[in-house]
C-alpha cells in the first residue's frame, strides 16, 4: 500500500476509526506511573471522589487518541510529527469499560514556506465512546513530505 502524502489529506477530508476497549487495569496502571491522583488509582477513594468511581487520566485519554492515530493513519504515511497542539480539552471522564473511537477532520492545509517538499495539515480529532458521548477533543497540525516531484 502506497503512503499517504500531504495531497492526501484535503480539507474537508474526514475519517473515522478506532474501537478501544479501556480496561479499569490499564487505567490503573497508565496513573501509577503518569497521574498518580487517587480518583485513577485508588477504587476506594475514587468511589468517594465526585466522579464516583476510577477514571483513565486525561493524558491517558490522549495517548490512546495518539496511539489509534498511528494504528489508523501515520503509520502508512509521510508524517514527519507535528508541531505541536493547538487545543487540547478533556470533555468527559473515560471510564472502565467504555470503547473508544477517533473521528478525525482535515480543517486546513498549508504549504511549509521554506521547504517545498512537505506542508501541514490542521486537524480536529473527536475522541468518544461507544454511546456516542465526546470525551476529547483535540486540534493539532501534522507535517508531511508531499509526493514526489511536485509542489502543490
Amino acid at each position: 500500500m502506497e503512503k499517504q502524502h500531504w495531497e492526501d489529506f484535503p480539507v474537508g477530508r474526514i475519517d473515522e476509526f478506532g474501537n478501544r476497549l479501556v480496561s479499569e487495569a490499564e487505567i490503573i496502571e497508565f496513573a501509577t506511573e503518569f497521574d498518580p491522583q487517587p480518583f485513577h488509582i485508588d477504587k476506594e477513594a475514587a468511589a468517594e471522589h465526585f466522579f464516583g468511581g476510577i477514571i483513565a487520566s486525561g493524558w491517558h485519554t490522549g495517548s490512546m487518541l495518539m496511539r489509534m492515530l498511528v494504528d489508523e493513519m501515520l503509520i502508512n504515511s509521510t508524517s514527519m510529527g507535528s508541531p505541536g497542539v493547538d487545543e487540547l480539552r478533556w470533555k468527559a471522564p473515560v471510564r472502565p469499560g467504555e470503547i473508544l473511537s477517533v473521528r478525525s477532520e482535515v480543517t486546513s492545509s498549508t504549504a511549509h514556506k521554506y521547504k517545498s517538499d512537505r506542508g501541514f495539515t490542521k486537524f480536529s480529532f473527536v475522541v468518544s465512546n461507544e454511546k456516542g458521548e465526546v470525551k476529547l477533543t483535540m486540534i493539532s497540525s501534522i507535517l508531511f513530505l508531499k509526493k514526489a516531484g511536485g509542489d502543490v
